[in-house]
């Protein structure tokens, strides 16, 4: 069950199909750092400390033959149409990974999401997207920020973290936008069978303990909305949100919602990040 503060969170999206189109009007210039992680790494944290995953190849959102995510009354081996675009969608997980694998033994990647306002004078990504979560939620998520107020792991936050700063609404070897269609119906927010894309939001990682030092392999993407700001991971993981452990008390304690699966998969290796001071024990 998704708690309260998860559908008002999603509930948001279903302004948009009034007409609300999703552009990022702001573009970042690609930083020139020579120090920093290369562009195809982000940070994460795990058991407590920061770790570097390195990405390999690009996304993967699994659609199996006999889904029909499109909703055209055709299953994807009869609709091939349908792959002119990914079908990446939360609330909707598929049974397998990439690799064919029950993706019940697929490791999981939380994503954080943060859904708490630290500045209104920062602007959403477009000025109609902000006025529509003003108007239903009475504030602006960071997580839907051109600039957010805390540190976020996606996009890329330039020098001296990373090599490139990334523009809003993106992260290296991740798709653009994301369906939340699936979890709005769940809902009752929207009509069935509806898609919905919205940009890819701000966000940080979170691994558990047993996947700290991996070789690169499929992550299934657990999305995790935090609503409470003494709850988020600093830049060095010296406070919030930095293991599996704090996740689950925070949720307990209703500062984060539950976690919703997806059939969204990214591929890397992952290592922790020695020395790095003001971490958390």
């Amino acid at each position: 069950m998704l708690s309260r503060m998860t559908k008002t969170a999603i509930g948001l999206a279903a302004m948009l199909l009034l007409g609300a189109t999703i552009a990022l009007a702001q573009e970042a210039t690609p930083g020139t750092a020579r120090t920093g992680l290369d562009v195809n790494q982000t940070q994460g944290f795990g058991d407590n400390q920061l770790l570097t995953f390195t990405y390999t190849q690009q996304f993967d959102c699994v659609v199996q033959p006999f889904d029909d995510r499109t909703y055209n009354n055709r299953p994807a081996a009869l609709y091939p149409i349908q792959f002119d675009r990914p079908e990446c969608q939360i609330g909707a997980p598929s049974t397998i990974d990439p690799t064919g694998l029950d993706v019940n033994k697929t490791d999981k990647l939380y994503v954080l999401v943060p859904f708490f306002e630290s500045d209104p004078n920062q602007p959403a990504f477009t000025p109609k997207l902000g006025a529509a979560l003003k108007s239903l939620l009475g504030f602006v998520p960071d997580a839907f920020k051109i600039t957010p107020g805390v540190a976020v792991q996606c996009p890329e936050p330039g020098s001296p973290i990373t090599k490139a700063k990334g523009r809003p609404g993106t992260c290296t070897m991740h798709p653009r936008n994301l369906d939340l269609g699936p979890v709005l119906t769940a809902l009752g927010l929207i009509p069935p069978k509806t898609v919905l894309d919205l940009p890819l939001v701000n966000h940080s990682h979170l691994l558990a303990k047993s996947a700290l030092n991996v070789a690169a392999e499929w992550w299934q993407v657990i999305v995790v909305l935090v609503s409470d700001p003494a709850e988020w991971p600093d830049v060095t993981g010296s406070s919030g949100i930095t293991s599996v452990e704090k996740l689950h008390k925070a949720q307990a304690a209703n500062h984060a919602s539950a976690e919703v699966a997806s059939n969204f998969f990214l591929f890397f290796s992952s290592q922790a990040m020695a020395g790095m001071p003001g971490m958390a024990q």
